[in-house]
């Protein structure tokens, strides 16, 4: 049985393939809708200690769990209260955690990862409140930008400048990621791989093919086929784009990307077509795919050489029109299956 899972292909350029064999009814594939997306999950069943059914009912509940904290298309979600200015919101752990991992790599990035940029996604028409034709005034929306305004205070977010938006989807699906693979770890899982949204979570090795899970990233420029293939184990992995997701705007037919550049508030389509993260955990990889999606090339290079150990698959095209690839880490140091 051959699992391509549809929300990779379709959204964010990786392709992960679940293999299992029918016979041995040794692999466990669950499949289902969240955050807005597909997600698909390959567990060997043996080493569960609960029924199938009882994991999807504790991964539903912690969906839900995540939606009503830090889903922006839900009015009544802790982050949208928030962002309608609601003093009396007190965040749980979820929250906090995601907020100070932000804080972090906000820092590490230069301020290219920027959860504030809420406010901007909306303006250019990516958000909960759909496309918009006008090009936003961002002289008005910039000083109510930046993470660096914002704070926790004894359960609250304290806003320095009013009208500041937060928006955790740049990091909130790597986070989802990582929390079910606890709850799949907890439950005796040790050997699976998780994708939600194209982001990748891979827990010791496939035990059908007695080898590591097999991930695959998409070809920018020719969804047929693929970029790269890596196996993986226990490491994450994320991929962020703009080669599928973009508007172009009506009246002047210019195309713009949904990442947005934080310091100048740009939704302008660069030269980088997708980066693809490896790290420890995916909210770390879902980020910085994001910040790398955002900062100018050149800058990235300067931030791999500053950070050797980084593992980074970036997609870009040069002054020639050609298309290049840079990597590092991991990705370097491993031939395509």
């Amino acid at each position: 049985m051959t699992f391509r899972a549809l929300s990779i292909l379709l959204l964010l350029g990786i392709t992960a393939l679940f293999t299992g064999c029918a016979e041995r009814s040794q692999q466990l594939v669950l499949q289902g809708n969240a955050l807005g997306t597909t997600y698909g999950i390959a567990v060997f069943e043996d080493e569960l200690r609960v029924k199938p059914e009882q994991l999807r009912i504790s991964i539903d509940s912690l969906l839900e769990a995540v939606n009503a904290s830090m889903s922006t298309y839900r009015s009544n979600s802790l982050i949208s209260r928030l962002n309608a200015e609601d003093s009396t919101v007190v965040v749980d752990a979820m929250f906090e955690e995601v907020f100070l991992l932000s804080k972090r790599i906000h820092q590490e990035s230069g301020g290219y990862f920027d959860p504030t940029v809420g406010l901007l996604v909306n303006a250019w028409g990516f958000g909960p409140e759909g496309p918009r034709n006008e090009v936003p005034h961002l002289e008005s929306l910039l000083p109510r930008v930046g993470l660096d305004k914002v704070r926790l205070s004894e359960g609250k977010v304290i806003k320095e400048v009013p009208g500041i938006q937060l928006d955790f989807n740049a990091i909130a699906k790597g986070y989802t990621l990582d929390r079910i693979a606890v709850l799949i770890s907890r439950m005796g899982g040790k050997n699976y791989l998780i994708e939600l949204g194209g982001e990748i979570v891979a827990s010791g090795i496939n035990l059908t093919k007695q080898s590591l899970w097999t991930i695959g990233i998409d070809d920018p420029q020719d969804p047929e086929s693929l970029s790269r293939v890596i196996p993986l184990r226990d490491a994450a992995m994320a991929t962020s784009g703009n080669y599928r997701k973009f508007r172009v705007d009506s009246l002047s037919g210019r195309r713009y990307g949904h990442t947005i550049n934080p310091l100048n508030g740009r939704a302008e389509t660069t030269n980088v077509l997708s980066a693809s993260v490896i790290a420890p955990t995916c909210a770390e990889a879902d980020a910085y795919a994001t910040a790398f999606m955002a900062m100018p090339l050149d800058q990235s290079i300067r931030f791999l050489a500053e950070r050797p150990e980084f593992s980074l698959h970036l997609i870009y095209v040069d002054q020639d029109n050609s298309t290049r690839v840079l990597q590092q880490g991991l990705f370097a140091e491993t031939t395509d299956e």
